[in-house]
């Protein structure tokens, strides 16, 4: 009986042990981020944002003042212990491990083949801004619209979204779908014929024309010094 009773003591301790301490908190990688990613010889300054939501899920931005990108939403947070991984493209993840003080964000950024360090220090409070709400839009400008749009010879197909809000607001994003999903929030604008649909992570104004068939938006859009001749046609 002694040996059985000593048993019974030991895997009391096994599985008390297996079991998390009372009071022990998960990992949380919330904050305003900054640091920068080691390039070949140069830094790139970075900051990101991440807030867990009351559900569990995490919100996310990134932004790089020398790349003129302010708020660029995450597509995809991942929190699994330690380890914290996030990206605003699909083929540019970021992977790193959360310090044990909850300070620091080290790891790599995987962008063209090649794996760049990256460093970051938490400096407060997440900051997400939302998007500027905009004026109620026509339904005529409701809806899905695609373009392509040619650069330095490569095609780049975007998709737009238009939509009204139950507030009586509007809003909208655009997809770059061959730039790992790459979403951009936008605002809207009507001024008589002429619609102006700007872009906010990424600084760019479409400045555009609605046809009377309500199946083309076409116009300038202006990047910078940059110029270009854009159609986006209704979705089918």
């Amino acid at each position: 009986m002694g040996v059985s009773y000593r048993c019974a003591i030991v895997a009391a301790l096994v599985v008390a042990g297996a079991l998390p301490a009372r009071g022990q908190s998960v990992p949380d990688p919330s904050g305003h981020w900054q640091g920068s990613v080691q390039a070949p010889g140069m830094q790139i300054p970075l900051e990101v944002d991440l807030a867990k939501g009351a559900n569990g899920e995490f919100d996310g931005t990134l932004s790089a003042a020398s790349q003129n990108i302010k708020g660029l939403p995450l597509i995809r947070i991942t929190v699994q212990g330690s380890a914290v991984a996030f990206q605003a493209r699909s083929d540019q993840p970021f992977t790193g491990v959360l310090s044990d003080d909850r300070q620091s964000i080290t790891g790599d950024f995987l962008v063209s083949g090649n794996s760049l360090p990256f460093a970051l220090t938490r400096t407060g409070d997440a900051s997400i801004r939302p998007v500027p709400a905009s004026a109620r839009i026509p339904a005529a400008l409701e809806g899905t619209w695609t373009a392509t749009v040619v650069a330095d010879g490569v095609e780049r197909r975007l998709v737009m979204t238009l939509e009204n809000h139950a507030d009586g607001t509007a809003g909208g994003r655009v997809v770059n779908e061959d730039e790992g999903g790459l979403v951009l929030p936008l605002t809207i604008a009507q001024q008589g014929q002429t619609i102006t649909i700007q872009t906010l992570p990424i600084a760019s104004t479409f400045a555009a024309t609605l046809n009377d068939a309500a199946t083309e938006l076409s116009g300038t859009v202006t990047q910078g010094a940059a110029t270009a001749h854009v159609s986006f046609r209704r979705a089918k």
